[in-house]
């Protein structure tokens, strides 16, 4: 009895001592701090390719300098650097057929300063019909290593019209290229393009650091954000220029840097590599994710935390979040087995219809089979601030905040520790 009553009080103890560390890691002044410089006005809306881009990555890197994190790789930073091409049209004609097809109505997916064709040779034809789903289907053409002719069908002209308006966007380097025409035409009889670009080079980074592990160091768990947000805007009656994105994703880069913070000063050993990191290029396509991605053998990621928007309520109030994915593989019920004793609960994604467990930067590892889930909040059929200038920080909340994230450090530790291995995600 002595002896099972010592054990008692020895594991409260632990417990105890446990809470009031992270109580003190993990706080909200500390939270507050690090959110209001990423979403002040001065980051200019962190948009890519923009100084203020830069200003962020700079204080992102400067935070994670304090903690016992290493280099990730051969890198001599904490910057992950990579270059995308952008293209501008100087030159573009393409005949279908007996017509000339208005330039509104064909968009050239390439990152080649040239592309000739007489006919459709070396070209394979794919038609995007009126009932097919158009946004899924383009989405794999367009990142297809083939030279594709795209036949859309005019009922898709809406969304057409959209994928045009980002056609400017820079790429990654690839020798293959796809043509996407609006048109009623399915099977055409003559085809000709010639296509003059002036192809510029654009550096990237992301953050990243790594906490490396005892036992089983070539086994990773990576944390992520993304830190990009969409830049300047118009203003408007009630609200400035800049898109702040203190939400979207300021928030979830916080909660990268709190949780490398905590990890790196913590006294128990993790026997996985932890890898913590600051995504740029989500908001033109997930770019930062999908370079990031394919430095890493699939294989050795044993989980990925991507929290995105966690600055508001989630729809089950304070003290819970949801899981996109969640049915994909049982990392949520290991989370929610570790926050037995805890007020607060993670959920299945709510918004099913919205897929936003390929809609964040979880996506590409996901695809590979990693059990890559996004940890988010925010209500997405109602979000009154969602992709707005008034993305703020007085518009979120703090105390809140900052006990998602110690449920996320709390509710990883058996990953952590090497102790129990989530299932993998049926790959893509």
């Amino acid at each position: 009895m002595r002896l099972s009553l010592f054990i008692a009080i020895t594991l409260l103890s632990t417990v105890r001592c446990f809470s009031q560390d992270i109580d003190k890691m993990i706080n909200t002044t500390e939270v507050e701090r690090i959110e209001k410089i990423l979403s002040a006005d001065d980051m200019q809306g962190r948009k890519t390719f923009t100084p203020g881009i830069d200003k962020a990555a700079d204080f992102i890197a400067g935070e994670f300098s304090k903690t016992k994190l290493k280099f990730f790789g051969e890198n001599k930073t904490w910057f992950q650097e990579f270059s995308m091409i952008k293209t501008k049209a100087l030159q573009s004609t393409l005949l279908l057929d007996n017509d000339t097809i208005p330039a509104a109505n064909y968009f050239v997916n390439t990152t080649e300063a040239s592309i000739e064709y007489t006919s459709m040779e070396g070209l394979e034809i794919v038609s995007i019909k009126k009932d097919d789903d158009y946004s899924k289907i383009v989405q794999s053409l367009l990142e297809s290593n083939k030279n594709l002719l795209i036949l859309v069908d005019t009922a898709h002209a809406a969304k057409f019209k959209r994928l045009k308006s980002f056609g400017n966007r820079a790429r990654f380097s690839s020798p293959y290229h796809q043509i996407l025409i609006l048109t009623p035409i399915t099977a055409p009889n003559y085809f000709e393009l010639h296509v003059k670009n002036e192809c510029t080079g654009q550096k990237l980074k992301n953050i990243v650091g790594v906490l490396p592990g005892k036992g089983k160091k070539n086994e990773y768990v990576v944390f992520s954000g993304h830190y990009d947000h969409l830049g300047i805007g118009k203003p408007n009656a009630s609200q400035d220029s800049i898109y702040n994105g203190a939400n979207d994703d300021a928030a979830g880069t916080t909660a990268v840097i709190m949780l490398a913070k905590y990890f790196s000063a913590l006294k128990e050993k993790n026997e996985r590599t932890i890898i913590f990191v600051a995504f740029t290029a989500e908001e033109i396509g997930g770019y930062g994710s999908k370079y990031f991605s394919k430095q890493l053998d699939p294989d050795q990621v044993v989980a990925m935390f991507n929290i995105e928007m966690i600055g508001t309520e989630s729809k089950w109030g304070t003290n819970s979040a949801y899981i996109t994915g969640y049915e994909k593989s049982d990392m949520g019920k290991i989370l929610q087995a570790n926050l037995a004793d805890s007020k607060f609960h993670f959920e299945p994604d709510p918004y099913p219809a919205q897929n936003l467990f390929y809609r964040s930067d979880n996506a590409t590892l996901a695809a590979l089979g990693v059990p890559a889930h996004t940890i988010s909040t925010s209500k997405m059929d109602s979000e009154k601030y969602y992709h707005t200038q008034g993305d703020e920080i007085q518009t979120l909340d703090m105390n809140n905040m900052a006990e998602i994230m110690k449920a996320i450090a709390i509710s990883s530790k058996s990953i952590i520790s090497g102790k129990e291995t989530p299932s993998r995600v049926e790959k893509k």
